[in-house]
C-alpha cells in the first residue's frame, strides 16, 4: 500500500491541473463531455488556430500502397501539459498541449508492405488511467509494486498485432513489459489478430479486443478478450465470445456442427470501464462471415452483444445482445457510454440500425423499453434466420428505416431513373431483411446509424447527440460453384466488394446505393445522407435533427448544405452549450448549439477530419483539437495535422 499511496504523493502535481480528456472518450465511460465553458455559444465564432503540429505520416508511406488505406482517425489524451496520440502507421507521438510543441516521437516499424483492410489507429491509452483507480487501489489496501510515478505508461495496440508499453516521458518502449516493451498478439491467434482501437486500462490491468477482417472465412480467430498485467505484460484472463464450454447457457445457441469453430465476434471498437464496479463493457460484433450464419445457427450468444466482464478476472457479469444470429455486418461499433440515469447507473449502447438501447449497468437490465418483434425469414439455403429481434421503443430507431423506389434519387432525371432501378430489383422488407440470391437492401446500411464516432453526453442537461450515417448496402448471395459465371455479367457483381466466406456455400458481394463519377460520390437515395441528431434522455425523445457536412459542390448544388454528409467520426459536447464534430466529407470543423442544433462556427480544415475531437483547459485557456488526415478508402482529401483552435489571447471569458 505504500507504494500506491507514494503515487498519490509524487502524481498530486499532474493530477491537480486539468485533465479533462485523459481516456479516448474523455472518461473511462466514453462520455465525451468537457465541463469547461470558455468557448461557448456566445464567442465560439471568434474562435481560431491557436496551433498546429504536423506528423510528417505521408512520407512514411512512400513506396507502399498505405496512402489508400490510411485513416487519420486519432482522438490525443492529456495527461498534465502533454498530449499523446497515434498516427495510422502506429507511430505515437507527445507534444506539448499548450504549444504543439514535439517532445517525442516512437515508431514501432509496421510493415505498410503488408495487406491490412485499413491502416488506422484512433489512439493510445494511459496508466495510471485516472486519479480515482489510484485512490480505489490504495482504500482496498493493494500491495502491489508499481514503478515510480516519474513512469507513467502509454499503451498502444498496432495493426501488426502487438501491445506495446511506452515511457509516457521518453517515448522508449519499457524493458519489463513483455518482450523489451511489447506482447505479441496473435501468438496462438493468427496473422488476422489487429488493433485499430485505444486499449483499456483499469487499475494494474491493460486490457484489448481485436480488429479481423471478418468475410473470407468462417473458421477466423476468435474474437477473445485478454486482459494484461500493466508492469510485466503476463496475460492474466482471457474470455472467448464464442462459448466453448457446454456448461455454458450460450453454449446451446450455437447450432450445427462447425458451430463452436466460428470466428470474430471480435471487439474492434473501444472498450469502457467501471474501476468503482470492477466492470470493463465488451462491445462484441458479428461472427465471421458477416452475412451467413448458415454453419453458426441460433441466436450466437455472445456475438453482438453488450457484455459486461468482472475486470479483475474476466468473469461474464451479464450480457445484452442487440442482434440475434447477425446476418448483416451490425456489429456494435460505438463505445458503450457510461452514464447516470434517473440517479440509476447505466450504459447506453448506439448501434448501426440506429437503435439506442439504455441498460441498467450492475445488471443490464434495460431501463427505457424494448420490443421483440417479427423480422423476414431467409431465402437462402442452408439459412435461418431468427424470427425477432429487438427493437427498443425509446429512444426511437435513428437513420434510414425504410426504403422503395419513392426514396430514389439523383441530381439529373438519367440519374434519378438509374436510382429507381437499382432499388426496383432487389429485395427490402424492413431493417432486418436477410441476405439473398437476387440481392438485398440493407437499410440501415452496415456503416450505420450510429458507427465507431459513438456518441456523446451532457450530464447536466440528460442530453445525448450522436452523428448518423444515412447510407444503404446492397448484399448478394451467390452460390461458390456458379462465381465464375455470374462474374462475367455486366454490372453490380463486377465493381462490389467481395467476401469469398471459405468454409460455407456462398460468396458475398457487397455495394452501396451509390456511384462514382467525375463529382466524387453521388447518392442514390434521397438526402439527407448524414445528420447530427440531440436527444432528451430524460425522456428518450428526440429534441432536434439537423444535416451534418456536404457531399456535393455548393457552388453548383447551392441546397448541398442542407443534404448532409457521409461521416466517421464522432462528436463531443462541452459545458459552453457546444458540439464540436467533424466527420464530414468536405472537411470542416463544426461547432453546433447544443440546444437547438442551430450552426455557429464552421472551419475549412488542410484535409479531412474523420476523427472525434477533444478539449481541454490548460493555464485558464480552453482548447478544441483535431485530427486532420483524411480517410484513403473515402478518397477524402489527406494530410498529417493535429490541430488546436482556441479564443484569441485578449478574449475574456464568457465574453463575446
Amino acid at each position: 500500500m505504500r507504494y500506491i499511496i507514494a503515487i498519490l504523493i509524487l502524481l498530486s502535481p499532474i493530477l491537480a491541473m486539468t485533465q479533462t480528456w485523459s481516456c479516448y472518450g474523455q472518461d473511462a465511460g466514453g462520455k465525451r463531455y468537457a465541463s469547461t465553458q470558455q468557448i461557448n455559444d456566445r464567442n465560439v465564432d471568434r474562435l481560431a488556430v491557436a496551433w498546429t503540429y504536423r506528423t510528417g505520416e505521408l512520407a512514411t508511406y512512400k513506396g507502399t500502397y498505405a496512402l489508400e488505406k490510411a485513416c487519420f482517425e486519432t482522438t490525443p489524451v492529456l495527461v498534465g501539459r502533454t498530449l499523446y496520440f497515434s498516427t495510422p502507421s502506429d507511430r505515437v507521438i507527445a507534444v506539448d498541449a499548450g504549444t504543439g510543441a514535439q517532445h517525442w516521437v516512437y515508431d514501432p516499424g509496421v510493415n505498410l508492405h503488408a495487406d491490412y483492410s485499413e491502416i488506422s489507429s484512433r489512439g493510445v491509452a494511459v496508466w495510471p488511467a485516472d486519479q480515482t483507480a489510484v485512490k480505489t487501489a490504495a482504500k482496498a489496501g493493494a500491495t502491489t509494486n508499481p514503478p515510480a510515478a516519474d513512469s507513467l505508461r502509454i499503451f498502444i495496440g498496432t495493426v501488426d498485432g502487438r501491445l506495446i508499453a511506452l515511457d509516457a516521458h521518453t517515448g522508449k518502449p519499457v524493458p519489463a513489459f513483455g518482450a523489451q516493451g511489447s506482447v505479441d498478439l496473435r501468438a496462438g491467434l493468427g496473422p488476422e489478430i489487429q488493433e485499430t482501437s485505444p486499449p483499456a486500462v483499469i487499475g494494474d490491468l491493460v486490457i484489448v479486443g481485436s480488429s479481423i477482417g471478418d468475410n473470407q472465412r468462417f473458421d477466423l480467430p476468435p474474437g477473445v478478450v485478454r486482459a494484461y498485467n500493466v508492469h510485466t505484460g503476463q496475460q492474466i484472463w482471457t474470455w472467448n465470445p464464442i462459448p466453448q464450454d457446454p456448461a455454458d447457457s450460450a453454449y446451446a445457441t450455437w447450432n450445427g456442427p462447425k458451430a463452436h469453430r466460428t470466428g470474430a465476434a471480435n471487439a474492434w471498437s473501444i472498450l469502457s470501464t467501471d474501476p468503482a464496479r470492477d466492470l470493463v463493457f465488451v462491445p462484441a460484433t458479428s461472427p465471421s462471415p458477416d452475412y451467413y450464419g448458415g454453419e453458426r445457427l441460433g441466436s450466437n450468444l455472445y456475438a453482438n452483444s453488450i457484455v459486461a466482464l468482472r475486470a479483475s478476472t474476466g468473469k461474464r457479469i451479464w450480457s445484452f445482445q442487440v442482434v440475434h444470429h447477425d446476418l448483416w455486418d451490425f456489429d456494435i461499433a460505438a463505445q458503450p457510454m457510461l452514464i447516470d440515469f434517473h440517479n440509476r447507473p447505466a450504459v447506453v449502447v448506439g448501434t448501426k440500425m440506429g437503435f439506442i438501447y439504455v441498460l441498467d449497468r450492475e445488471t443490464g437490465v434495460p431501463l427505457l423499453p424494448i420490443e421483440e418483434r417479427p423480422v423476414p425469414a431467409s431465402t437462402v439455403v442452408g439459412e435461418q434466420a431468427w424470427s425477432t429481434q429487438p427493437f427498443p421503443v425509446l429512444p426511437a430507431p435513428l437513420g434510414l428505416q425504410t426504403m422503395s423506389v419513392t426514396d430514389a434519387w439523383g441530381p439529373t432525371p438519367d440519374d434519378l431513373a438509374e436510382a429507381k432501378r437499382r432499388i426496383a430489383q432487389y429485395r427490402y422488407q424492413g431493417p432486418f431483411t436477410p441476405p439473398s440470391f437476387e440481392g438485398t437492401i440493407m437499410a440501415p446500411g452496415n456503416v450505420g446509424g450510429i458507427h465507431w464516432g459513438g456518441m456523446c453526453y451532457d450530464p447536466v442537461t440528460g442530453m445525448l447527440y450522436t452523428n448518423i450515417n444515412r447510407v444503404a448496402a446492397v448484399i448478394r448471395m451467390l452460390p461458390r460453384d456458379k462465381v465464375d459465371s455470374l462474374e462475367k455479367e455486366s454490372g453490380e457483381t463486377l465493381r462490389a466488394e467481395t467476401g469469398r466466406q471459405r468454409g460455407t456455400p456462398y460468396v458475398m458481394k457487397r455495394d452501396y446505393l451509390l456511384k462514382r463519377d467525375d463529382q466524387g460520390i453521388v447518392m442514390q437515395t434521397k438526402p439527407p445522407w448524414g445528420t447530427l441528431v440531440g436527444i432528451d434522455l430524460h425522456t428518450g425523445l428526440k429534441k432536434w435533427e439537423v444535416p451534418l457536412g456536404y457531399m456535393m459542390d455548393p457552388a453548383k448544388y447551392p441546397e448541398a448544405r442542407e443534404w448532409g454528409s457521409l461521416n466517421f467520426g464522432g462528436a463531443i459536447v462541452t459545458g459552453g452549450n457546444l458540439v464540436f464534430v467533424a466527420a464530414s466529407i468536405d472537411g470542416h470543423l463544426r461547432a453546433f448549439d447544443s440546444r437547438t442544433g442551430k450552426l455557429l462556427w464552421e472551419y475549412a480544415l488542410p484535409a479531412s477530419a474523420q476523427a472525434t475531437p477533444m478539449s481541454y483547459e490548460l493555464d485558464g485557456r480552453q482548447y478544441v483539437v483535431i485530427a486532420a488526415g483524411g480517410h484513403g478508402k473515402l478518397k477524402t482529401k489527406q494530410g498529417d495535422y493535429l490541430m488546436a483552435f482556441a479564443l484569441p489571447a485578449a478574449l475574456p471569458a464568457g465574453t463575446k
